[in-house]
């Protein structure tokens, strides 16, 4: 998806790349949002059944983060849609529309393919808050983060800077999947520390 919409395509598309990769971003960030607040919904729906006390809550947050990073670490892909977005709008919209719509899929989080644990975690983390506006919260920040790598692309006007940053983007999943495995783990450590200093 970060090599589809560059300066390079976008001028040999007659469109504009600044209004595609931000359409893209307000896409993600809106895509984002909605995931959280509709995780945050069903949170606050269950929260009337069952709303486990704040030790509880942070032990159950602790081993959905453990579990986690064990997954990433061990390449396991959760389970999730086999499809991305479809690469045919890319000459058949507008790149607002494409910016867009690519974003906001891409932002849900779970309507695509999903290489990371991290993204159903965030989902439970939006559901356990119990609140549709911490959910959108999280959601947003998700999605504007699932946004940001776009940037990237912002120097590819030729082929050998597609080239360079198809290089890159190889090289950049191999490191985010053990750096967030890592991240999830000291997290994990943190999470049963603290529960087990406040009991």
């Amino acid at each position: 998806m970060l090599t589809s919409i560059t300066p390079l395509g976008e001028r040999g598309r007659q469109r504009r790349w600044a209004t595609s990769a931000l359409s893209y971003g307000i896409g993600s960030a809106l895509g984002g949002a909605i995931m959280g607040t509709a995780a945050g919904l069903l949170g606050a729906a269950l929260a009337v059944l069952a709303r486990p006390g704040p030790r509880l809550l942070v032990a159950l947050i602790a081993e959905l983060v453990a579990l986690s990073a064990l997954a990433d670490a061990a390449g396991w892909r959760p389970p999730a849609p086999h499809r991305q977005v479809d690469e045919d709008w890319l000459g058949r919209y507008r790149g607002w529309v494409v910016g867009l719509g690519f974003g906001f899929q891409l932002g849900l989080g779970v309507a695509t393919v999903v290489t990371t644990a991290a993204v159903h975690l965030l989902v439970a983390l939006a559901v356990l808050s119990g609140s549709p506006t911490a959910g959108a919260l999280l959601g947003l920040v998700f999605g504007v983060t699932r946004a940001l790598p776009i940037l990237a692309a912002v120097r590819v006007d030729s082929p050998a800077r597609l080239a360079r940053l198809h290089r890159r983007v190889d090289e950049w999943a191999r490191r985010a999947r053990w750096s967030t495995a890592v991240s999830l783990g000291l997290l994990a450590g943190a999470l049963l520390g603290s529960g087990v200093s406040g009991s």
